[in-house]
Order: structure tokens, then C-alpha cells, then sequence
């Protein structure tokens, strides 16, 4: 399954994000939330921005595979995602308004590339 590729790149992306969030705790002795910490909360949003995107992107990967799409179509979509994924993450935490927006595009293009091609390699006769 071509998907676990890319769910596996992005689970490793999200536990370095996930290492940002705790680097930052310790080094500002915060337990919970982000303590008015701002390196803090810009360390969570970009870590909890990847657990809203990542998760629908995967499933909607797994079923596009699932339903019989071209294998470049998924490779082309996954690399597109961590990439976009990838930018995000940096800029948010570089705190750099372009790499933000330019990760962002990126995410929402594939997400409505993959909603579009899931409605079109629906198997419309094994619905019903």
C-alpha cells in the first residue's frame, strides 16, 4: 500500500514536531498549555495545525489507492502533501509568513485534488 509510505514520513514529521513542543516546555519550565510562552505556542501550532490536515489527507489517500487509482497518482499527491506539510511546519516555527502561506496552498490543493479524484474513482456500481 503506497499510503503507508507517506503515512510513515508524515508520523515521523509529526513526532519532530512533536520534539519542538517539548523542547520548548522544558526550556520555559511549562507543564501545561503554552504558560504565555510564545515560542511555546508557536511550537504547538504547528504541531497541532499537522494533526487537523494529516489525518483526513491519509484516509483520503488509502481510499483513492483502495478504489483503484494509478500508483503515480498517490506517490504524486503524498509527495505533494509532505512537501507542503514540510513548508508549513518550517515556516511556523521560522515564524515566516511565506513558507506558512506556500505550505498551506500546497496542503489545500492536494486535499481538493484527492476529494475530486475519490468522487471520480468511486465505484458508483458497488454502491447500492
Amino acid at each position: 500500500m503506497v499510503t503507508a509510505l507517506y503515512a510513515a514520513i508524515l508520523a515521523a514529521l509529526m513526532i519532530w514536531l512533536s520534539i519542538q513542543v517539548i523542547k520548548q516546555r522544558r526550556k520555559a519550565q511549562v507543564k501545561y498549555a503554552d504558560g504565555g510562552v510564545d515560542a511555546l505556542t508557536i511550537a504547538r501550532s504547528a504541531h497541532s495545525n499537522a494533526v487537523d490536515y494529516v489525518p483526513i489527507t491519509l484516509i483520503l489517500m488509502a481510499l483513492l489507492e483502495h478504489n483503484g487509482a494509478q500508483f503515480w497518482m498517490i506517490h504524486l499527491s503524498g509527495i505533494a502533501f509532505v512537501v507542503g506539510r514540510v513548508l508549513h511546519a518550517k515556516g511556523i516555527l521560522a515564524d515566516r509568513l511565506k513558507g506558512r502561506v506556500s505550505g498551506m496552498k500546497l496542503t489545500f490543493a492536494v486535499m481538493a485534488a484527492l476529494v475530486v479524484l475519490n468522487i471520480v474513482y468511486l465505484p458508483f456500481d458497488r454502491l447500492w
